[in-house]
């Protein structure tokens, strides 16, 4: 696999007044780029899991908006402002949990509200998303170099779901943060979980891991509690769709769970995201999480595994309290209990900068 795969991996990119992404539910078994040319086709690729992660997709959102200005037959510069918002909300309704789209589609249109014609409007919104784009690379990039300093030469981290080159334009957070840590010569190994339903430990990061050399072994989700308590994790470090000023974080289904053993085997559980990750405003009952297909856990590759017409929970998200969590690593530095405090003053402080 590897000599079929040495290329870096670009999930997002912006090429020829278009978006190119990597098909991931094509992956382990083939690197498909897929060319979009309309945000309607970038918001069926984040409804369907071909792009995902929370950065990712909300850099998708933004090269969207870019897309809508480009093939706009708009005369006017209130048209043009209506499409934008129109497909800012198709867009945000894709994935309701992930805040990074939400974030990103502000971000556009906040931008495109200063513009007093047409041609300044389309202007703006190609600066603002191509500069998103290249951010979401500086800023992982600073989160490897905050998080490398927790992790030791010979640790064993665990990961969930996939928080890596493929859930961002390229590099990664919490895999970002152990690129970061081999890049100071640190020798590590990695536990992947399988992550049901849709499998993206065993499908995405193991297939990234392998394809960046990293020394990986994949388990079934429900070993977590046997390798712990086997004393084979050194580290927990995921990454994080949503976060709360209270701490709370918002991840793939299963974290919490990996987060009550580790705290029971007294392992420290780290988050990665970017400040763009984290919902200041936003309290726990106001978070709509995201139900899934029941057939993600009643088919595989459309064979039925449970018998039909058996009712599902299918969420795609769930949330880890802030008592079981060591630390939040970000692009500003890292975040420690108590949390409230932490966001508080460091967060906020960049935004009102």
């Amino acid at each position: 696999m590897k000599s079929l795969y040495r290329k870096e991996l670009l999930t997002v990119q912006w090429r020829r007044n278009a978006v190119q992404i990597i098909d991931q539910t094509k992956l382990p078994n083939k690197l498909v780029y897929l060319r979009c040319t309309d945000h309607r086709e970038i918001a069926t690729a984040i409804k369907s899991l071909v792009v995902r992660g929370a950065p990712a997709i909300g850099i998708c959102a933004a090269l969207a908006l870019l897309l809508v200005t480009i093939n706009s037959k708009a005369k006017t510069e209130k048209g043009l402002k209506t499409e934008l918002e129109r497909a800012g909300g198709l867009l945000i309704s894709t994935r309701p949990t992930a805040v990074n789209i939400n974030w990103a589609v502000k971000r556009i249109l906040q931008i495109s509200s200063s513009g007093k014609n047409v041609k300044e409007i389309k202007r703006l919104v190609k600066r603002e998303a191509l500069a998103m784009l290249n951010d979401d690379i500086l800023t992982n990039k600073k989160m490897g170099r905050t998080g490398s300093d927790l992790f030791y030469d010979g640790d064993v981290v665990m990961t969930h779901c996939n928080a890596g080159s493929l859930a961002t334009s390229t590099y990664g957070t919490a895999l970002g943060v152990l690129r970061a840590a081999r890049e100071d010569g640190k020798n590590l190994k990695v536990i992947a979980t399988e992550t049901r339903p849709v499998m993206q430990g065993s499908r995405l990061t193991a297939f990234e891991l392998m394809h960046d050399d990293f020394d990986v072994r994949l388990i079934s989700d429900t070993a977590v509690g046997y390798v712990m308590a086997n004393k084979m994790v050194d580290k927990v470090i995921v990454g994080a769709d949503r976060i709360l000023s209270t701490g709370h974080v918002y991840n793939k289904i299963g974290t919490y769970q990996i987060a009550i053993m580790a705290h029971i085997h007294k392992i420290p559980f780290y988050v990665a995201a970017p400040v763009s990750t984290f919902d200041l405003k936003s309290s726990i009952s106001e978070i709509t999480i995201e139900d899934r297909s029941p057939e993600e856990i009643t088919k595989i590759k459309n064979i039925f595994i449970a018998p039909k017409g058996i009712n599902t929970i299918n969420p795609a998200f769930d949330i880890t309290p802030p008592n079981l969590i060591t630390g939040i690593i970000t692009e500003l530095g890292l975040l420690e209990p108590p949390f409230q405090r932490s966001i508080g003053t460091i967060i906020k402080r960049s935004r009102r900068c």
